[in-house]
């Protein structure tokens, strides 16, 4: 049982259900879940999240439950934002970053890290990136630092491990080469060098987590 219980929220950035990312953060939720962490997970293949137009609304004009003026999926996704003590974001990689739909939910979530109401709700959370990439050299470490980037700027502490520093980087055809087999399409389970670095990962996520849930505890006891 955890000392300091924490909740681990993983968001799949695919539009693909069942696919190689899905796959691979439902193994990330797993191995925290192993770990007493109580984990939830939200796909955005079947969320309509439009992007942030900017207008700004947020700054001065929140209401209490009322994080943002855009009416669309995301507005059941601010509460377990805020609830969770660890964010884990997964996303395929096709042109070297982050998916559309990621990039819409993490622009969409500095409503409730700057808003007038909803104020540094993000802030030391830590975030944990995770990409699938069909070959090896395609773009992975790009895709993981888009995620890093967005964490910074939304003052999420973002998370590493030293032999993947970015986040957890996998590759989806057999061992990255762009061949395939046909009748097993989820060859992310079978890159062991990207598994390992997503137990890497998550293992620091964790570690970072209850450091920073301790280290809260005990200056809120001072």
């Amino acid at each position: 049982m955890e000392r300091f219980q924490m909740k681990v929220l993983g968001v799949c950035g695919s539009l693909v259900k069942g696919g190689n990312t899905e796959e691979l953060l439902k193994y990330a939720l797993q191995l925290a879940q192993k770990e007493g962490v109580e984990t939830r997970l939200v796909t955005l293949a079947d969320k309509s999240i439009g992007d942030c137009v900017h207008c700004n609304w947020c700054l001065t004009r929140q209401k209490k439950g009322k994080y943002c003026t855009i009416k669309d999926d995301m507005a059941s996704l601010y509460q377990p934002v805020m609830e969770a003590d660890i964010l884990f974001l997964a996303s395929p990689v096709y042109l070297g970053r982050l998916t559309g739909p990621l990039a819409n939910f993490l622009d969409r979530i500095r409503c409730v890290e700057f808003g007038n109401i909803y104020t540094n709700c993000l802030a030391d959370k830590i975030g944990a990136a995770f990409a699938v990439t069909w070959g090896r050299n395609a773009g992975v470490e790009t895709a993981l630092m888009s995620i890093t980037e967005a964490f910074l700027m939304l003052d999420i502490v973002p998370c590493g491990a030293h032999m993947s520093p970015f986040g957890a980087a996998t590759v989806s055809s057999i061992h990255g080469t762009g061949e395939f087999d046909s009748q097993d399409k989820l060859q992310v389970l079978k890159d062991e060098w990207g598994l390992n670095t997503t137990r890497m990962v998550v293992k620091r996520a964790l570690t970072l987590g209850r450091i920073m849930k301790a280290g809260k505890t005990s200056l809120g006891n001072l």
